[in-house]
């Protein structure tokens, strides 16, 4: 892996279409599938350009048939190619949900890891575009309760082009989630060829009063609300958890074990959700050490509303993931 010796700042959606290009520039055996992702170029214009640099063959519209799509990126990558699949919105992806869970994570542990399933599956999801409840939810722990899947959510361009070509090199099918919220953000991205290592949380900002577990977008939301919180004399650890399986357990227990406190914030229901599991493994590894209850925030447990109003009191905020992390310290919550 070459070294980077500098950054230039750049848009979440061209930090995954510089990790597209330069790793199909690498392998001619990595193909683009998903609808739309050609002469329009993709719903969110991640894939803009790659149909002319690189032809039909490699960057394929495929037709409304999320179910086909998979299915096709699955038996190529068993034959040898290296697919990425570009679902439109993660809602999508439970038409194909059979061939994710039943074929893609199952393949290479049926047949004694002789055959590999070297897929990447890039799925948008997320509200706060009013794209109504059957384009907008966040289904992370559909795929994180599933062995046989990488499971990962990069928050930052940087993350976003390091963790996509790891993806494409890895051996194993990996869920790619992209919250629609971040695509507009920009970052400073390393040049040169990099990667960022699979299964790994990010400390975004170190504290020592209570531990913020942010989900996807919701870390960038931790750490927003943990500069505020500044102001009320609360210095709070960001943790981005940027792999939801597996999850890296060793910095947040580190981090609970010195702060003693611990948030975890998702934008997907939280019953049975990804804070769930932090909360459940932060007690079980942290109880002699908590001094207060391990809490949860996730969006309001309903479909999503079209009506911006709902849709905006639908999703946690910054100001909600301060008010718990007050609750957690035993202040105010609107201190």
């Amino acid at each position: 892996m070459a070294t980077a010796v500098k950054a230039e700042e750049k848009l979440y959606r061209v930090a995954l279409r510089e990790a597209l290009t330069e790793e199909m520039e690498r392998d001619d055996k990595i193909y683009l599938i998903g609808e739309d992702i050609g002469k329009f170029g993709g719903a969110y214009r991640v894939t803009e350009g790659l149909l002319e640099k690189f032809g039909a063959q490699r960057v394929v519209d495929a037709p409304i048939a999320e179910e086909v799509i998979v299915g096709t990126a699955i038996g190529s990558a068993m034959l040898g190619l290296r697919p990425v699949v570009e679902m439109m919105t993660i809602n999508f992806s439970l038409i194909a949900y059979d061939q994710i869970v039943n074929n893609a994570a199952k393949i290479r542990y049926m047949f004694g890891g002789e055959v590999k399933v070297p897929m990447v599956i890039r799925m948008p999801g997320g509200a706060g575009h009013q794209l109504s409840a059957q384009h907008s939810h966040s289904l992370e722990v559909l795929y994180g309760l599933i062995p046989g899947l990488l499971v990962v959510a990069p928050t930052t361009p940087e993350d976003a082009k390091g963790m996509l070509k790891s993806a494409i090199r890895s051996d194993n099918p990996v869920m790619f989630l992209e919250s629609m919220s971040l695509y507009n953000v920009k970052g400073e991205v390393p040049t040169g060829d990099y990667t960022t290592p699979l299964g790994k949380a990010a400390v975004r900002r170190s504290g020592s009063d209570v531990t913020i577990v942010g989900v996807s977008r919701m870390a960038v939301l931790a750490n927003e609300a943990a500069k505020q919180l500044e102001e009320d004399d609360i210095d709070a650890e960001v943790i981005d958890l940027r792999s939801i399986r597996p999850i890296d357990w060793a910095p947040i227990v580190e981090s609970v074990r010195k702060t003693s406190r611990c948030v975890a914030v998702e934008e997907g229901w939280s019953t049975y959700g990804i804070t769930a599991e932090l909360a459940a493994g932060v007690q079980e590894r942290c109880f002699d050490y908590l001094d207060a209850p391990v809490r949860r925030l996730g969006g309001a447990q309903v479909p999503m509303p079209y009506s911006m109003p709902l849709e905006k009191a639908s999703i946690p905020t910054s100001e909600d993931i301060k008010r718990l992390v007050r609750v957690t310290l035993g202040r105010k919550p609107d201190a």
